[in-house]
């Protein structure tokens, strides 16, 4: 393998693949990228792979000799984002190395054959959708936060998509059983094409985010079949394998009726609850709600550190009600959805409360209340 690529080329398609390749494993050949250079047509192909998480980057490059090899991913990316802005010869040699050529700097990297790197899938769903990337980041973002953590609820290790059959709507949930994040958007393509009741994978969908908040996304292709998800953009193609397992019905946890309901501007709302969650208890960080009329009162109590409390005005005229909340849940709705002024909607001390931007009917979070 022998070829010429810029610098910014090699460094863009090498970035994309750090989040994805193993640090620990115990298939250390996890950790390594894998490099094919092609001469029809001249190109270099960067692939990585955790084994649920792939992703392939093809960069123009000019090619003198076709050939493959892996190499460590991190460090390769560590050299190349410290070279000069000079184009870079990567060049293989038969016992598998790697040497790199920028101006007057040169690398050797030991690496291991093509062969001995597991494939990616060669999935190809029958059906794409095409979606504009902004669209599909925001749903993303207003979800993704509420995914569980919990390795042991896989089917809540990630994100739900389906299609409402009435409205034809995409639909994305997230829950963790302690709050749940809703976004329907209505896309122009067919989004009958897209499998029903799939749920993705929290680091498939990161990588997707990331992929569609580049610079120069303007679309993406979705394909789902079986087990198995891709996206593509341009040049780059993601594929992930899809979490097996039921998602729970999602529509128990909504709240049936909301009487009581006030707005609130998000980033005074913000800024409230991270001031009195200072004196919260460390471990369930919880903050007393108080409404009344016009004023919605914040509290937080620690025996061993103290109290806190601030009032916030809020157009409010209905009967007082008191109720408690884990404050990280709330500033995570509130981060994900950048509203200017958000509405919540509470019915009693013991039903969950709904949060949702006063400019976009289709997102909602809903968070579970905690004991007084």
């Amino acid at each position: 393998m022998k070829l010429s690529i810029p610098k910014s080329e090699l460094q863009r398609g090498l970035s994309r693949i750090q989040s994805i390749v193993e640090k620990r494993s115990s298939m250390p050949i996890l950790a390594h990228v894998l490099l094919e250079a092609e001469k029809k047509p001249a190109q270099l192909s960067m692939a990585a792979t955790d084994l649920e998480v792939g992703i392939r980057s093809v960069q123009e490059a000019v090619v003198s000799e076709a050939g493959s090899l892996t190499v460590s991913a991190k460090k390769l990316y560590e050299i190349v984002r410290e070279l000069p802005e000079e184009p870079i010869t990567l060049e293989s040699t038969e016992n598998s190395y790697l040497t790199l050529q920028c101006a007057r700097a040169q690398f050797t990297l030991a690496g291991t054959t093509a062969e001995e790197y597991p494939s990616l899938p060669d999935f190809k769903p029958g059906k794409l959708v095409h979606m504009q990337a902004a669209v599909l980041s925001t749903m993303i973002e207003r979800t993704m936060y509420a995914a569980s953590l919990d390795e042991t609820r896989y089917n809540l290790n990630g994100v739900y998509l389906e299609v409402e059959p009435e409205s034809g709507k995409l639909r994305m949930i997230a829950t963790d059983g302690h709050r749940l994040g809703c976004v329907e958007r209505i896309l122009g393509a067919d989004v009958q094409n897209l499998a029903g009741g799939i749920i993705v994978p929290r680091k498939g969908l990161a990588e997707l985010k990331r992929l569609v908040d580049e610079d120069d996304a303007d679309e993406i292709e979705l394909g789902f079949e079986g087990n198995s998800g891709l996206a593509r953009k341009g040049s780059v193609t993601l594929v992930m394998r899809l979490i097996e397992g039921e998602f729970p019905n999602y529509r128990q946890v909504l709240p049936k009726e909301t009487t009581r309901r006030f707005v609130v501007a998000a980033e005074e709302l913000t800024r409230s609850l991270r001031r009195v969650v200072l004196l919260s208890a460390e471990r369930s960080r919880s903050v007393r709600f108080e409404l009344r009329k016009n004023t919605l009162v914040l509290s937080s109590k620690n025996p061993d550190l103290g109290e806190a409390q601030e009032e916030l005005d809020v157009d409010y005229a209905g009967e007082a009600v008191a109720i408690a909340f884990n404050a990280g849940y709330l500033l995570d709705a509130l981060g994900a959805m950048h509203s200017k002024e958000v509405e919540i909607g509470l019915h009693d001390e013991l039903s969950p409360a709904r949060l949702q931007p006063t400019d976009d009917a289709d997102t909602f979070a809903v968070v579970m209340p905690m004991r007084l």
